[in-house]
């Protein structure tokens, strides 16, 4: 497809590596041409100097064939003004990303901005961070967790410690040792991600990857000794918007909420819109500030500044005074790699998951046979997927049994939901029409679930 970007910041750099790998021809505006330059130099992209919201620019960028205009400018009154000209200029579907609160509090009033823009889809790192934030405190035995038919479905990823039971463990043993109903699915070892099959052993210090329903996993963590209460005391470093949304989530399930700002004005505005929580004035890289403030009674530390530095040497000082829950936003990759090495396993990248909906989006967008892409997340730091599709009608292979498939190597069927009823698929299991099946793959991507078949 061809897909125009507006803006090549953190966002659209991940945007382009990722959309470029999908296949699809880019084009980057941005006014700085030292960017562009930049992006030449690492991508095989056009690139238009100029505004993404003047007409000269978007007609030299070839918006009248574009299928995708994405603006993801500093400026969320230039995003949208952006996609509204290059939707009447031509463009197929416009994406844009709206930070500012205001536009996104109101749900009747921001309804009627998205219908009147005509945008296809609204994005909002901030908001995104949060609520994905938000599942991991309710489930703090995972450092990952990802939702599947209206969270009927779960996929979990957890670390296996050296003490844990299933160090050393085939995944035949594995499953005669547990009566539960889940899969493991996929495992990340190093640099290396598997789809194992039953003979597979897992190891200390694996990421491992397991599918079931909500309840499932909880008896079986509860089993493993690994599944931890949910945190109710959460400290906060960082006032920024996704500490905002963060608060306001927390606040309305009876959670007590900390926050640390350095920035006075940051710290009247907090204390303004969010009247239950406790904002405190300082300096949360000191670590006296963070005792102070009592770090060692809290269930949950979340380090949110606009550092990936900061925010992973202070979650090392949290993590190293044994505070049950840390989670660390870092959104360079390089960084990420850095983080595990401190020994922290829960890391968020805003920027990921912009990169994550949007390339389901494209995905989507294109022709499919028999299914359609619901859900597409990329799971293992993104060194595979998990793909969520609706079967419809024309599917070739309704009601043949999966043992009769010959799927492709590193692809494994990780769930299908039917109705409401979760099911861990066997050999003997089938595909039906309107089930939502799950598919991990790793080394590859699927735009139909006819891709998983040879």
């Amino acid at each position: 497809m061809n897909i125009i970007i507006s803006g090549y910041g953190k966002i659209g750099d991940i945007l382009i590596r990722n959309l470029t790998e999908e296949g699809h021809n880019i084009v980057v505006i941005d006014k700085d041409s030292y960017v562009l330059t930049q992006a030449t130099n690492l991508y095989d992209v056009m690139c238009v100097c100029g505004n993404g919201a003047d007409y000269d620019t978007l007609m030299n960028a070839n918006v009248k064939n574009a299928d995708i205009y994405i603006a993801v400018t500093g400026s969320d009154e230039l995003n949208m003004l952006g996609c509204f000209l290059a939707r009447k200029l031509g463009a197929k579907h416009t994406i844009a990303r709206i930070r500012t609160p205001e536009y996104n509090d109101n749900n009747e009033g921001f309804n009627f901005l998205k219908q009147q823009l005509d945008l296809s889809l609204v994005i909002n790192p901030e908001q995104l961070a949060a609520k994905e934030l938000f599942n991991i405190l309710k489930f703090p035995s995972a450092v990952n967790i990802e939702h599947f038919a209206r969270r009927k479905f779960e996929m979990v990823e957890i670390i296996l410690k050296s003490d844990s039971v299933l160090n050393g463990m085939s995944l035949i043993e594995l499953r005669k040792k547990f009566s539960e109903n889940f899969l493991v699915c996929v495992v990340r070892r190093g640099d290396t991600v598997y789809i194992p099959d039953g003979n597979f052993r897992l190891q200390a210090g694996d990421k491992i990857g397991l599918t079931a329903s909500p309840a499932e996993i909880q008896k079986l963590l509860k089993k493993l000794s690994i599944l931890k209460k949910k945190a109710r005391n959460i400290m906060i470093l960082g006032g920024s918007r996704t500490a905002y949304y963060l608060s306001r989530l927390l606040i309305s399930s009876g959670n007590n909420v900390k926050i640390i700002e350095k920035d006075k004005k940051r710290c009247e505005v907090l204390s303004s819109l969010l009247p239950e929580s406790t904002v405190i004035f300082g300096d949360g890289a000191n670590q006296e500030v963070l005792m102070e403030e009592g770090l060692l009674s809290m269930d949950a530390f979340i380090s949110l500044t606009d550092m990936d530095e900061e925010n992973i040497l202070i979650s090392s000082f949290a993590s190293s005074h044994n505070v049950s829950k840390v989670i660390s936003k870092v959104n360079r990759t390089a960084l990420s790699n850095l983080a595990e090495k401190f020994g922290l396993d829960c890391i968020v990248s805003p920027k990921k998951m912009i990169s994550d909906v949007i390339v389901r989006y494209a995905r989507a967008l294109q022709n499919t046979e028999g299914s359609k892409m619901e859900t597409l997340y990329k799971i293992m730091d993104g060194k595979a997927e998990a793909v969520e599709f609706v079967v419809e009608d024309s599917f070739n292979h309704v009601n043949v049994p999966l043992k009769d498939l010959s799927l492709k190597p590193d692809t494994i069927i990780g769930g299908i939901i039917r109705g409401r009823k979760a099911i861990i698929p066997s050999g003997n299991d089938v595909i039906m029409p309107n089930d939502r099946v799950i598919v991990i793959v790793a080394g590859q991507n699927m735009d139909d679930l006819s891709d998983i078949i040879k």
